[in-house]
């Protein structure tokens, strides 16, 4: 079974750049709170989340098509693999999210990104943030506009979730890993 050390090391295989990094974290946390709430492996969700984005910067025109074979060659299992894959589901895989923890993955990638968005806005980061001034946000089209809402909503449906339920999990999350994301208090 994948461990978030291991998930680390075969990320730091392939990616460099900070911000991956940090995108790799808050789904990790994000992962974790969808987890808990399931009932599920934390740990185990986390490092699957950390992984999820193991070939974006090698290849960000052919995302999740470089991801299978060398995965697999690390023992990475084909239930992690496929939940991986189908987090690109309808824009760069077909891999349909089936699982709670593939459903989660597909929903919690994009909504990671308005929600880290959402914090930097505030002077206490992530710290504070509740889920009622995020969801002002969030019904804003005009704010974080290059993240996918639709994908989220869809997301959300799929785990039988309303949008303010998974985000307000993901924020609770988020919260503990608040200065790795760049989302402390601002000095």
């Amino acid at each position: 079974m994948l461990t978030l050390e291991k998930s680390k090391q075969l990320i730091s295989q392939t990616t460099t750049q900070p911000h991956l990094i940090t995108h790799a974290t808050a789904v990790m946390a994000a992962m974790g709170g969808m987890a808990a709430h399931f009932g599920a492996d934390v740990a185990h969700w986390q490092a699957v989340g950390y992984l999820h984005d193991y070939d974006y910067e090698q290849y960000p025109d052919e995302h999740l098509k470089h991801t299978a074979q060398p995965l697999a060659a690390e023992g990475v299992t084909e239930e992690e693999i496929r939940a991986i894959l189908s987090h690109g589901f309808g824009h760069c895989t077909e891999v349909e999210p089936l699982t709670e923890m593939e459903k989660s993955l597909y929903t919690v990638d994009e909504l990671t990104g308005i929600i880290g968005a959402a914090a930097r806005m505030r002077p206490l980061g992530i710290t504070d943030l509740e889920v009622s001034s995020f969801m002002k946000k969030f019904k804003d089209k005009k704010f974080a506009a290059k993240c996918d809402r639709e994908l989220i909503k869809n997301g959300c449906a799929l785990l039988g979730m309303e949008v303010k339920e998974v985000s307000e999990i993901c924020i609770n999350a988020m919260k503990p890993f608040a200065a790795e994301l760049g989302l402390g208090p601002k000095e």
